[in-house]
């Protein structure tokens, strides 16, 4: 053990040559950077087009059957995570670039960053051909996958998220420094992301999962590609589900719509996507968004709680925004104790008054806002706000 001992701590800035693409010394870079610089996705990012009711979503699968009158739909049903969504780039196996979103077409290089996160793997795992033939794949698709990894480059787009227990451990120990507390987990994460300094990101504990390959690998369905990015080394949600109608797709929605507090993230509706890949290109894009899959979202969750104050907040060109300052309350797993009202025609328009008791609703789990002033409750010692 003495002997072994001195060869078991290795600086690797002294023998650069010993460095792996896959050592945690790769994970955080020493110095900040100095900003971010800009890249062009090879393929568009696209956003989802929203529906907010079973009738919606019965009136998309419609509008799907008559595009593809040949074709009985079958469906994935993905959790929908409230994150970051992010393209992951790797070349030979290894991982090279990571970008946000952005508008779609532009997003931003955070390769640095994302290597902070634990569940994105350096270098991907090499699947033998036996596991990619349980999940389905021809020759032809194996051999593109191995050229892409081996000699090649692949992409991945995937979510990047703080876990709700994450959030809750850092509020409480930025409360006890002192230090301003975290909005919300989804804020939080992409506030992360966007850090110039990697050890900060790295503080904060993200997670990643990834709903898609963007390199075409010749696969036949959707479902194919969450079980070839896990034997490809990344983390796959295991409440996804196959779906063999639409009528299985809604009671997936409405199970977790019921149970949305027992994922350990934060997430805000399902999304039902057409599992066929042959439909896609037929069905086509109708603006930003897909026809071939859909968020449906799950209901605004509303609570009850009392205005305090209402402070005034000063933009870059000078407009006033009001916030509420409220009584804390628990909304689904997070504290609130702030709302926007948005101008004074809205704080006119609710007849809302300092000490008025108030319903207040996180739509999409975003920014919560008042949408109903209860008047009755008043003791008579409301104030106007001015």
């Amino acid at each position: 053990f003495q002997m072994f001992w001195p060869l078991m701590h290795v600086d690797e800035t002294q023998y650069p040559e010993l460095i792996t693409p896959d050592s945690p010394s790769q994970r955080v870079a020493g110095e900040p950077l100095p900003g971010f610089s800009q890249l062009r996705h090879t393929s568009r990012m696209l956003s989802l087009n929203d529906v907010f009711s079973r009738q919606e979503l019965e009136a998309w699968a419609k509008r799907v059957q008559k595009l593809a009158p040949s074709h009985k739909p079958e469906y994935f049903a993905d959790v929908k995570m409230d994150g970051l969504a992010v393209a992951l780039v790797y070349e030979n196996g290894k991982f090279v670039l990571g970008a946000t979103r952005g508008d779609g077409e532009i997003g931003e290089n955070v390769t640095q960053n994302l290597k902070t996160i634990e569940a994105i793997p350096l270098i991907l795992r090499r699947p033998e051909e036996r596991e990619l033939k349980r999940i389905g794949l021809s020759g032809e698709s194996i051999k593109k996958l191995y050229q892409a990894i081996d000699h090649g480059r692949l992409e991945t787009r995937g979510e990047v998220i703080m876990p709700n227990k994450v959030f809750q451990d850092l509020n409480q120990q930025y409360k006890k420094q002192g230090r301003p507390l975290l909005a919300n987990p989804r804020n939080a994460a992409a506030g992360s992301i966007r850090q110039l300094d990697s050890r900060l990101t790295a503080e904060r504990k993200l997670d990643c999962y990834i709903y898609s390959l963007a390199t075409d690998l010749g696969l036949t369905y959707h479902e194919q590609e969450h079980k070839l990015a896990q034997l490809l080394g990344f983390k796959m949600l295991k409440q996804n589900k196959y779906c063999k109608n639409l009528a299985e797709a809604i009671k997936f929605h409405d199970y977790w719509e019921k149970n949305r507090t027992k994922t350990p993230f934060e997430c805000d509706g399902v999304v039902v996507v057409v599992n066929d890949l042959v439909l896609w290109p037929k069905l086509g894009i109708v603006g930003k968004g897909p026809r071939y899959m859909v968020a449906y979202k799950f209901a605004a969750i509303q609570a009850t709680t009392k205005v305090e104050d209402v402070i005034w907040q000063v933009g870059r060109t000078g407009a006033l925004t009001p916030i509420a300052r409220l009584t804390p309350v628990k909304v689904y797993g997070a504290t609130v104790s702030r709302a926007t009202l948005h101008n004074l025609d809205e704080i006119r328009r609710l007849g809302l008054k300092i000490g008025d008791t108030v319903i207040i609703e996180r739509a999409g789990d975003v920014i919560p806002k008042v949408i109903k002033v209860l008047p009755n409750l008043r003791s008579g010692e409301e104030k106007k706000i001015k």
